[in-house]
């Protein structure tokens, strides 16, 4: 059964205002079609969110989420770290103080 799945930045930020960071969102869809038997419906990549319609093959739509949300926060904190934009600057904020939360700082 498809559900309608939303998404949302830490604190709201508005993250995928850039390309690159959604890029981050579609690559890890299609890894979850091609790999996690993911069948979406649609989406869509708000400034600071995500709307999806999803079902997951074998139940454990969860299990999926809570996968794809890691993955994608730890490969955008990366990418946000490893190639800093001027205009990134709360993203860097946000990032460091998730790393503070989590204590990987």
């Amino acid at each position: 059964m498809p559900h309608f799945v939303t998404t949302t930045v830490v604190d709201w930020v508005d993250v995928f205002t850039r390309k690159r960071y959604r890029d981050v969102i579609v690559d890890c869809m299609d890894f979850c079609i091609r790999e996690k038997a993911m069948v979406l419906y649609g989406y869509v990549i708000m400034s600071d969110h995500i709307h999806l319609v999803v079902q997951f093959g074998n139940g454990d739509l969860s299990g999926l989420l809570r996968d794809f949300k890691k993955f994608t926060a730890t490969k955008i904190i990366e990418k946000i770290k490893s190639d800093p934009d001027p205009s990134d600057s709360k993203l860097a904020k946000q990032s460091r103080r998730e790393s503070q939360r989590s204590g990987s700082a």
